[in-house]
Order: C-alpha cells, then structure tokens, then sequence
C-alpha cells in the first residue's frame, strides 16, 4: 500500500506569521499525512469484504479526499515559504503569462487577494495552470477538496482556515495576513512550479 510522508520544511522567521503559528499549522499539515495513510489502511481492510462494507467504503472515500487535499494543499502552502523570502522578477516566464491572461501581475494579484479575503467559509485561493488551454485560472478551495479544478496544476495557493491566521491576526485581520503572506512567499518556488506545469 502506499505511504505518503511527513515533509520537513525549512521556514524562516516570517513577518506577522509567528514561529508558533507555523509550528501548530504544521502540526495539523502532519495530522492530514497520518490520517491519509490510516484511511487507506482502514479502505484496504474493509474491501476484503465490500459487499457488506459498501456504506463505510464510501464515507471512507470522501474522507480519504478530504485528509489527501489537507495534506497536499499544505505542502505547496508550506514550500512556498521556504527558504525566505524572494520577490518575482518582472521577466520571468510567470509574471508574462500572468500579464497574458489577466492584464498585467498587479490586476492578478489584486483578484487573487479578493477571492482570499471576500469568499466566505474555510478554504483556499488557488492560481492553477490548465496545460490544455494554456490558461491561468484563479479559484476557490472549500475545505481542502471541494472545488479542486480537474486536471488542473497547483501554481500557487494561500490556506484561508482561520487556523492559519487567527492567532497572529484574529478573525478581523485576514486581510493583513494575506498582506504579510505574499510579502513572505518564496516566489522561486512559485516560478518554478510554474515551468513543472507547462
């Protein structure tokens, strides 16, 4: 069966973001790890007998993509902390398809932080590369799945869970946390998920 592991990230000392803030988050990043894996488990030792475990396997399986997106969207979250921070060069293959698409960085980067701050409920705002239209697309992530655009590819992304932010900010300064984030993403991580999807 498969395993998914625990990644380590090295994260620097952010602005606003505090060390115990990131030490809890990733504390939940490793609970969605652990609990993928048990899902498994449990999904692999009740298909032995799937005729009478049908119901439990279909919870498990909505489940299962709940855990999965927890843990995954968190270690593009994570990994695009990494490091320090680095801001975009102007020439980059990302910020030229950005201006592309949408206008120009400053228009996307203005959408992207509407669609964090404005959508109401607990979730993620996403920038995906669609490779079969060569499109960016921005989106919103309820929960951790709910709303993943299919076959798209994960550019960049920003948990919006009040656990993320509410202990540095409180329920009021989410605005401030999106603020401080992009002031502290590695965008060589973003640059370089980027050139992976095309």
């Amino acid at each position: 069966m498969t395993k998914f592991t625990e990644q380590k990230f090295n994260i620097p000392k952010l602005k606003g973001i505090s060390e115990k803030t990131i030490e809890e988050h990733l504390k939940l990043y490793g609970g969605y790890v652990k609990n993928s894996n048990l899902v498994l488990e449990k999904i692999e030792e009740l298909s032995k007998n799937a005729d009478i475990n049908t119901y439990l396997l279909g919870e498990l399986q909505r489940r299962f993509s709940f855990e999965f997106g927890g843990m995954r969207n968190h270690e593009y979250y994570f990994r695009s902390l990494e490091i320090g921070a680095k801001i975009i060069s102007q020439n980059s293959e990302l910020v030229k398809k950005i201006t592309e698409d949408f206008g120009s960085f400053e228009i996307w980067l203005k959408q992207f932080k509407m669609i964090a701050t404005t959508t109401r409920g607990i979730g993620w705002a996403v920038l995906y590369y669609d490779s079969a239209n060569k499109k960016l697309l921005n989106t919103w992530v309820d929960e951790q799945h709910i709303g993943h655009l299919s076959g798209l590819n994960w550019i960049f992304g920003i948990d919006m869970w009040e656990h993320s932010y509410v202990a540095d900010y409180f329920p009021s300064g989410k605005k401030q946390y999106v603020e401080d984030f992009i002031t502290n993403v590695n965008w060589e991580v973003i640059e370089n998920n980027f050139k992976k999807a095309r």
